[in-house]
């Protein structure tokens, strides 16, 4: 077929454009320069995830040709259409469509955690809505706080299915519904099910789509402030590599803009006793991870080994291939090894007691929330992390202190736990992990220096990557997958006997944890992820360390503490285990 039958001739408000068949109106009108309010609608291209249900109908236009409104997520556009977006019909019909939406919501805006930041609300000041000309009967439906991670409220929903999309299109996790029918119709789980007793994998990407305040994560700064203002806690803090790229944004810096020694002074002035750096958990994983990789290969499996940093992808595999619980690295992930740690090695090289500790995370992911409250992951009766605050939480408790974030000097970390290497800022970025792991695999392998650290390979942002480096003669194969639905084909394949891999790095979020659940919302923008990736390989590069096994107060913690990497002691503190859960 010539390209010339797949166009098509349409106008918009009066102006004649040429569009290819099977455009939405909603795209035409954007070719036209024309701005049509929207939704439910949600298109992400990178993630070849679109909702077009035309739930809302915030986004109907009048077609000219048959006097009917159209909703134009969904509708489109034929030959010869006549298409006007901003009729009397058309603007009254986008108006009593989300007046009907707003007499059935919670009048919270004040309280709600989506105050100003809530799509629905921005839309009633777009359309200049006053009044709500429609009272009735409203949503009373119970709040589920039953997960660590995520607080769902279906009296906020407006029935977008913008997390079905995400939860069952692109995670494949398949854990949100649409249940009932009419006016009781309402996104839940299997049989109203407790969120908490689902296979909620808690990797909060329905939260980064939800438009109002129907999910969020659960808070916890209100705890953090009081243990931050108990004389008898010493409180410690822990910053995530994806943090620092994205929580200036909460600040009126541009994507991806660098604000580490900003964030450190910030934590100081909020009162925490103690700031250390995630980035130092991150090579000491890589250490520990390396070791266990190569002595893996040399003793023939279980192979491939997966990394096993992302905890919503560990709650995936626990549940959705429980058959594969051989295959994931023991190791911790860099928060609880740093929470490790602090309530032993730290609390021993300064005489206080690990009771009197309180650990606290700062993290891009929602995911970290639950599991910093796995059995698994505690030392002595003491879990590795009391509490975590998602990228959000912390620029409201900064807001909520009248911090100037941006006049601040910046801050450096604190020691014994601060200091890190380039190959650990990466964690943040899909490929990552994998590419720190083979800058300190390949001098464990082959004894030799490596010289040319960046295995541009391994990064992109494709949802699913192979690559394959030389290590002295030995060909390490390695896939790469970020989203749950990616992980799943990867998996598959791996069961099935399909891919051979000796190193899978897997990521359940967009770009890995750039695009984690409680980093500030991006909104389908893909080229906010891809800043804030750019500046994670910048902070490597700039680094003068660039190999997790160099990093000098990794080495002294072996020699003073932990003996060598796979010892005894790492094993003891470093180290986890998986157990198959039921799949709901």
């Amino acid at each position: 077929m010539k390209l010339i039958d797949k166009m098509i001739n349409c106008t918009v408000n009066g102006m004649e454009i040429t569009v290819e068949k099977g455009t939405s109106v909603l795209d035409a009108a954007a070719k036209a320069g024309v701005h049509i309010p929207t939704l439910c609608h949600l298109n992400l291209h990178d993630l070849n995830a679109v909702n077009q249900s035309a739930n809302c109908r915030v986004c109907v236009v009048e077609d000219d040709n048959s006097g009917r409104l159209v909703p134009s997520c969904s509708q489109e556009v034929y030959d010869g259409m006549k298409i006007e977006t901003d009729s009397m019909k058309a603007v009254m019909g986008r108006r009593t469509s989300l007046e009907l939406l707003l007499s059935n919501h919670p009048q919270d805006c004040l309280t709600c955690v989506k105050n100003l930041d809530c799509e629905l609300q921005s839309l009633a000041h777009e359309m200049n809505i006053k009044e709500i000309h429609y009272q009735g009967e409203k949503m009373q439906h119970p709040i589920d706080t039953t997960s660590q991670a995520i607080h769902k409220d279906p009296n906020k929903c407006i029935m977008c299915r913008r997390c079905i999309t995400m939860c069952n299109d692109v995670q494949t996790v398949g854990v949100l519904s649409p249940l009932k029918r009419g006016f009781d119709v309402v996104v839940a789980t299997a049989f109203h099910m407790d969120m908490g007793d689902t296979s909620c994998t808690y990797c909060g990407q329905c939260v980064s789509v939800c438009p109002t305040g129907a999910l969020a994560e659960m808070d916890a700064s209100s705890k953090v402030w009081k243990r931050l203002n108990n004389p008898k806690k010493h409180v410690i803090v822990q910053v995530a590599p994806a943090v620092r790229v994205a929580l200036g944004e909460e600040f009126g810096y541009d994507p991806g803009e660098i604000s580490t020694g900003k964030v450190v002074s910030a934590l100081r002035r909020l009162g925490f006793d103690t700031v250390f750096d995630t980035n130092f958990g991150a090579d000491l994983t890589i250490v520990e991870e390396a070791k266990e990789l190569v002595d893996r290969i040399e003793k023939d499996g279980p192979l491939p080994m997966l990394t096993s940093c992302c905890p919503a992808w560990v709650q995936f595999i626990e549940q959705q291939f429980p058959e594969l619980l051989d295959v994931p690295s023991t190791c911790k992930s860099p928060q609880s090894m740093v929470g490790s740690l602090a309530k032993t090695y730290y609390a021993e090289q300064n005489n206080i007691d690990p009771e009197d500790i309180t650990m606290v995370s700062i993290m891009p992911c929602i995911a970290k929330k639950a599991e910093a409250a796995r059995e698994e992951l505690s030392v002595e009766g003491h879990y590795n992390v009391d509490y975590v605050l998602t990228t959000r939480e912390l620029a409201r408790m900064i807001k909520e202190a009248a911090i100037d974030f941006n006049t601040l000097r910046d801050g450096t970390f604190d020691q014994l736990l601060g200091e890190s290497t380039g190959a650990a800022a990466i964690f943040g970025t899909t490929g990552g992990v994998i590419e720190a792991a083979s800058r300190t695999a390949y001098e464990m392998v082959t004894g030799k220096e490596l010289k040319q650290v960046d295995f541009k390979d391994l990064r992109g942002i494709d949802g699913i990557r192979e690559a394959t480096i030389e290590m002295n003669g030995t060909k390490l194969r390695i896939g790469i997958a970020h989203e749950l639905g990616n992980a799943r084909k990867l998996l598959e394949e791996i069961r099935d006997g399909k891919s051979h891999f000796d190193a899978i790095e897997i990521m359940a979020c967009p770009g890995g944890c750039i695009g984690g659940g409680g980093q500030p919302y991006h909104h389908g923008d893909s080229n906010i992820l891809k800043k804030r990736a750019e500046s994670i390989y910048k902070i490597d590069l700039g680094t003068e360390l660039r190999k997790s096994h160099e990093n000098p107060m990794v080495k002294k913690v072996y020699k003073d503490f932990l003996g060598s990497p796979g010892s005894k002691r790492a094993k003891d503190l470093l180290h986890t285990t998986y157990s198959a859960k039921e799949r709901i």
